[in-house]
């Protein structure tokens, strides 16, 4: 299934998704523009958890190849700056898509700066996640999944009856179904704690999906928006509910 839409409009416009999807864009581009190979202009900026735990510039593990990686001082500041580094259009355009269609209710909920602070907060609990199972890695890591994940969670808290329109591919026909968030969401996070424990992730020496960084930015999310209030964000607004009957998202008193 690869979700498409949801059917869950907003109040506010989601200013912040927009802004953090333009600097993912802006920043893929820059880092392509002219690279010779797998590393791009920006590939100092990626994250290495090795780098992390000892503080110093490590060489990176990538491909099988051995090769130098100078990161920013302190290092630390790469685990912000790998969540708007991506490693392909690929891989870019899903984590776009995932967070143009959740992360505006999320913004909607919590207000454009808080959803800030929450957005970057799961993408720093997500590099930890995946630096405290590959602690001795030297596989560099991007992507905005971390962060995303807790959008995710968020949403499955506050939303999990709203319908996600999904793509399914049937054989050799493709049809779109309406289906909750909560089978959604929930069939997402089962593949990633799947995943992980079968051992298909990063692992030192190779590339991958950092499932573990999925798996702790998702936990992160829930935590962090009961720790803002929960389904209170969502009571607090009167026409904000949801009526199954009649597929609607809203009503007016």
């Amino acid at each position: 299934m690869i979700p498409i839409r949801d059917e869950n409009p907003t109040r506010t416009t989601p200013y912040v998704v927009y802004v953090l999807i333009a600097l993912n864009v802006l920043f893929f581009i820059i880092d392509s523009i002219g690279a010779q190979d797998f590393r791009g202009n920006l590939w100092g900026y990626s994250m290495i958890p090795a780098e992390i735990v000892t503080g110093e510039d490590l060489p990176a593990v990538i491909r099988g190849e051995i090769v130098p990686h100078s990161s920013p001082n302190p290092v630390w500041l790469t685990i912000i700056t790998s969540m708007f580094l991506h490693g392909g259009w690929l891989h870019l355009g899903g984590n776009m898509l995932y967070l143009w269609i959740f992360g505006n209710n999320i913004e909607d909920a919590l207000g454009h700066v808080k959803f800030l602070f929450f957005y970057l907060m799961g993408g720093v609990v997500a590099a930890c996640a995946h630096i405290l199972f590959n602690i001795n890695s030297q596989v560099p890591t991007v992507g905005a999944s971390g962060a995303i994940a807790a959008v995710l969670g968020a949403y499955l808290v506050l939303f999990p009856k709203h319908r996600v329109i999904v793509l399914v591919f049937l054989l050799f026909f493709i049809t779109t179904i309406a289906v909750p968030a909560v089978v959604v969401l929930g069939i997402w996070f089962a593949l990633q704690v799947f995943s992980a424990i079968e051992g298909t992730g990063m692992t030192p020496g190779s590339g991958g999906v950092a499932y573990w960084a999925h798996i702790g930015g998702f936990v992160a999310g829930v935590v962090g928006i009961l720790l803002f209030g929960g389904r209170r964000l969502v009571r607090n607004y009167p026409s904000y509910r949801y009526e199954p009957r009649n597929r609607r998202s809203w009503y007016e008193d």
